[in-house]
């Protein structure tokens, strides 16, 4: 049997790593799919767990082979992407993947996996309680922190384009419906 796929995504802000972080705990039967990027690792960071870092080259090169599902390039040089390889090869042994993923490249997914993926946005309850969470956290300049605003009210305008969204307003609950939701896509044969 193949696995499902389970791609998560919201604006910079909105919970969405702390939800799969919850779900990821909960011993459902699911595999984290690790992204690939042209950063340097950060802190004790390791290859193969927390991204696949290649060169920028290497990126280009595996960008022109065809070997990504889905890539951006975030900043000259800056790319990120999930590698064809690290989904298919855990859908073919029947696992079910849960994927952290921008809206783009959840869309571009979803294009082509069909109904054997789900999609899942994350929504801030409003753009004044995303700006409110971003300041709070005290990681980004304003100018960043302006430029994330300005990513996201694009990105929720493709937020009808998700099978499901999850407006975060209370993270226990949305954690709570994100895992719902999550069961009864993968229990569904």
């Amino acid at each position: 049997m193949n696995g499902k796929l389970i791609i998560l995504s919201a604006p910079s802000g909105s919970g969405k790593s702390t939800i799969i972080n919850h779900i990821l705990q909960k011993g459902l039967p699911l595999r984290f799919s690790v992204s690939a990027t042209s950063r340097p690792p950060r802190g004790k960071e390791r290859d193969g767990v927390e991204y696949y870092f290649l060169s920028p080259e290497t990126f280009r090169e595996r960008i022109e082979k065809g070997d990504f599902i889905e890539y951006e390039e975030v900043y000259p040089d800056r790319f990120y992407g999930t590698l064809k390889s690290e989904v298919d090869e855990k859908l073919q042994k029947g696992e079910n993947v849960i994927m952290d993923v921008d809206v783009a490249g959840g869309l571009n997914i979803k294009k082509l996996y069909g109904e054997r993926a789900l999609l899942v946005f994350i929504q801030p309850p409003s753009m004044e309680e995303l700006k409110r969470r971003l300041e709070k956290r005290r990681t980004d300049s304003p100018e960043i922190i302006a430029d994330r605003i300005s990513k996201a009210a694009y990105e929720l305008s493709l937020a009808s384009r998700y099978d499901r969204v999850i407006v975060n307003d209370n993270l226990e609950k949305a954690k709570e419906e994100t895992e719902n939701i999550i069961i009864k896509f993968i229990s569904h044969a």
